[in-house]
């Protein structure tokens, strides 16, 4: 059995001034993709840059206090890549994989749209880039388990108020489409719903911090772990971590049958 937690830390200094570490430590996960770091190397204590008994790899988004994923697991991967070939997203830090001995595992960090019209021009490049190299790691008969912030909510289930969002990021109708290929044209699998297919406000990973968003559970499911199909067949076990807040978003905890 291994276990697997992602989670968009918001600042990693901030989530572990808030007790990630200590809550890892706790818990035990093998793997743990962490998205949204806001560091660079030189910003980061021995301590963030190598954790007491972990391996850690990051990509550092070029702009200071922006962007950045990370992988950290207790077993040293077989081979790491940084990055996915497009020089664009390549400078703003958001993809990590690691090979292990019966999958590999991406930590990865989608564009959001939200704050103008030109990251969301980024974000339809993004997805336009991403689209293939889903396809090729698809074709290459190696298993995959992609883990991150993809800041789309792909069914009205997803996300508390949809009806109110239908013209925003996050829940755009083109954005929801490139969601629906991945699972159905290329046949990647969605974790979280093969498990809990009805569930609706249990599976918010994301709440703005206006309005009492987390009081209320006004909220997204924007964090997913997305598997080739075997890997996900092996899924046993998920959820929603919320009995403490180390961001705005909460860890997605998913228990795997079998090795890493």
């Amino acid at each position: 059995m291994f276990q697997v937690v992602t989670l968009n830390a918001n600042g990693l200094r901030s989530a572990v001034s808030k007790g990630l570490l200590r809550w890892l430590a706790r818990r035990e996960p093998d793997v743990t993709c962490l998205q949204e770091v806001k560091a660079q190397q030189a910003d980061l204590s021995e301590r963030l840059l190598n954790p007491a008994g972990l391996h850690a790899h990051f990509h550092f988004a070029q702009a200071r206090g922006y962007s950045g994923a990370a992988l950290l697991s207790r077993r040293r991967p077989r081979k790491v890549q940084i990055g996915f070939g497009v020089d664009e997203f390549n400078r703003e830090g958001r993809y990590v994989e690691a090979e292990y001995a019966t999958v590999n595992v991406i930590s990865v960090y989608f564009p959001s749209g939200s704050s103008s019209p030109e990251r969301q021009q980024a974000k339809f490049r993004f997805l336009d880039a991403f689209f293939p190299h889903l396809e090729k790691l698809r074709a290459s008969g190696r298993e995959y388990l992609l883990c991150g912030d993809v800041n789309i909510a792909h069914r009205e289930i997803d996300l508390k108020n949809w009806r109110s969002n239908r013209k925003n990021s996050g829940f755009l109708p083109q954005e929801r489409a490139w969601m629906s290929r991945v699972f159905d044209e290329l046949g990647w699998v969605d974790v979280y719903r093969q498990l809990h297919p009805d569930a609706t406000g249990e599976s918010y990973t994301w709440w703005s911090n206006r309005g009492q968003a987390w009081a209320r559970n006004v909220g997204w499911r924007i964090d997913y772990q997305i598997a080739t199909p075997k890997t996900a067949a092996r899924a046993r076990r998920c959820e929603v971590y919320k009995a403490r807040r180390f961001s705005d978003h909460a860890p997605l905890i998913v228990e795997y049958s079998g090795r890493l």
